[in-house]
């Protein structure tokens, strides 16, 4: 089973992946000149450090979400831990008497 944090890498590059295609397909498939397609290319260019801005904050924020969903998790291993030690010690204890 993939971790939330495979699954939203995977999204992302699946995002890229489609939308290079995408923007490749349209290129060649479209009946346009070649100047036309340049003002769509250089159009794009603009938009993409706002494209990438957007995706390395999505990509923050699920690491900040995650971050926390392992401390949260690791924190109640070492109460359980905690927990079956004591127990441990006590059963220790019993049986010695």
């Amino acid at each position: 089973m993939m971790s939330q944090e495979e699954k939203n890498m995977t999204f992302i590059i699946g995002l890229l992946l489609g939308s290079s295609i995408g923007t490749i397909a349209t290129l060649l498939l479209t009946p346009r000149t070649g100047k036309e397609n340049r003002k769509i290319i250089a159009k794009t260019a603009q938009a993409l450090p706002e494209m990438t801005e957007d995706i390395s904050s999505t990509m923050q924020n699920n690491t900040l979400r995650l971050s926390s969903s392992v401390m949260t998790k690791w924190h109640n291993t070492l109460e359980r831990l905690q927990v079956a030690i004591a127990a441990g010690i006590e059963a220790s204890r019993l049986k010695d008497d």
